[in-house]
């Protein structure tokens, strides 16, 4: 009888040994270089993060390293309509968690510091210092240019302990480039169709980074004058002194009101019928988001059709989504993906 409680007061010491090694290890400190140059240390193991300010566009990149799991808050409210399912479908854990921001984007930081997570990720410099004083570890997320998105992942990789995972994107974004690149190197400028992204709505070029993938795309964004502005607003009679070739818009519904709207029929791309919608999967194409390979590829295809013919975007769609966000898409839900995911 003695020999067998002290059997058993050893185990229950050896497990609460072994529990107390595994909770000193994840309260070990370690640190992280975040894109402002700031170094964060964090928990041996990140297994909570909070995403804040663009909430789709960070989760992007959560995804693709593989850790939507640890996502700890929901999408805030701008995001939580139809168009943003492929966010909950990939992360369904996203749909039962709250929201950390309100309707002007500020982080709620009661609700952050409830859910206490083991990193937030932001990419605006004010929330960083806003949450910074919780005592919680925030990394600043840089994207000026598209070497920032190699910057991203190469954090996340390390964040979640994950390099390989983020090599292998940052090969896959490169390879993109690069097939991209050597197919329409021989195409002349001339023979480069000017293109216009925006929005019909509020007659801007909302993002700087479609200067980038239009131009990688073998096209020229007619936005592209040396701006470092986020956004720029134009008139229609901009637009008509531009005269552009293809024009892009920001949605399905705004392809159908191009068609209709007076104001843009004598433009030469609504004439020629060559007037598309962004694809959007968890994030529209034409923004900021981890997606943006397919979205050269995708574009490439439009503006040089002969040189891309031998290009399958559905199955480039699915091939990326299994390999980088873990996710079986079907055709149909890829062939919604390109077509601007239409409700």
């Amino acid at each position: 009888m003695a020999g067998t409680i002290a059997l058993r007061f050893a185990l229950a010491t050896f497990l609460i040994l072994q529990g107390a090694i595994a909770a000193a290890e994840n309260t070990a400190q370690r640190r992280a270089v975040d894109l402002a140059g700031r170094t964060v240390e964090l928990p041996a193991e990140v297994r909570r993060v909070a995403t804040l300010g663009p909430v789709p566009v960070i989760n992007s990149f959560v995804f693709a390293i593989g850790k939507g799991d640890t996502l700890v808050n929901g999408l805030p409210p701008f995001a939580r309509s139809a168009r943003w399912k492929y966010q909950s479908l990939i992360a369904p854990n996203l749909s039962r968690q709250p929201q950390a921001q309100g309707l002007d984007n500020a982080p709620q930081l009661e609700t952050l510091q409830r859910l206490a997570p083991d990193a937030v990720f932001a990419m605006d410099a004010s929330t960083v210092r806003t949450v910074e004083r919780t005592g919680l570890p925030v990394l600043f997320l840089a994207w000026r240019d598209a070497g920032d998105i190699g910057r991203i992942m190469q954090l996340m990789g390390e964040v979640f302990d994950r390099r390989e995972r983020a090599d292998a994107y940052t090969r896959y974004f490169d390879g993109v480039l690069e097939r991209v690149r050597t197919a329409v190197a021989g195409v002349p400028t001339e023979q480069r169709p000017k293109v216009l992204y925006f929005s019909l709505k509020t007659l801007t070029q909302p993002h700087l980074i479609a200067d980038w993938w239009i131009q990688a795309a073998g096209g020229i964004s007619v936005t592209a004058d040396g701006r470092r502005t986020e956004s720029v607003r134009f008139t229609p009679e901009q637009v008509f002194a531009w005269d552009p070739d293809v024009l892009i818009v920001s949605s399905p519904e705004e392809l159908a009101q191009i068609r209709h709207d007076a104001r843009f029929r004598r433009l030469r791309a609504v004439r020629e019928r060559k007037i598309h919608a962004i694809p959007a999967g968890v994030h529209p194409w034409g923004h900021r988001t981890a997606e943006q390979p397919l979205t050269v590829l995708w574009a490439a295809k439009l503006f040089h059709p002969a040189l891309f013919a031998g290009i399958d975007m559905t199955a480039e769609i699915k091939d990326f989504y299994r390999r980088f966000f873990d996710y079986p898409l079907s055709d149909r839900q890829a062939e919604e993906i390109l077509h601007g995911n239409p409700q």
